[in-house]
């Protein structure tokens, strides 16, 4: 098998995931993210993952940007982690879950 060659021109803006085959970035994501979308849509897990990772894991501003209680947020997102076994707390994770997000959306 050959080696791809990659030029950091063709990556500017791409970030990590333009290092990565699309669609092992997209198998990877759809793998770790399968507990919360098997969970529903209207129960709202992943787009207040989003909300949660984008708001640095600040509450308030996480809840406001969804439209709901910050308790109702601290229930999903305590619900996430049951579901993927994962700390949220934890940067890596964060890190991890992020990325998989980000590769779902391509």
């Amino acid at each position: 098998e050959r080696a791809r060659v990659v030029r950091f021109a063709e990556l500017a803006g791409q970030g990590v995931l333009g290092l990565l085959d699309q669609a092992d970035a997209q198998a990877f994501s759809a793998a770790l993210l399968a507990p919360l979308t098997g969970y529903g849509s209207r129960a709202g897990l992943v787009e207040s993952l989003r909300a949660y990772l984008e708001s640095n894991g600040h509450w308030d501003a996480a809840a406001q940007r969804l439209g709901v209680h910050r308790h109702t947020l601290r229930y999903r997102m305590k619900r996430v982690a049951e579901l993927l076994g994962r700390d949220l707390d934890d940067p890596g994770v964060r890190a991890e879950l992020w990325f998989a997000l980000e590769a779902a959306r391509r």
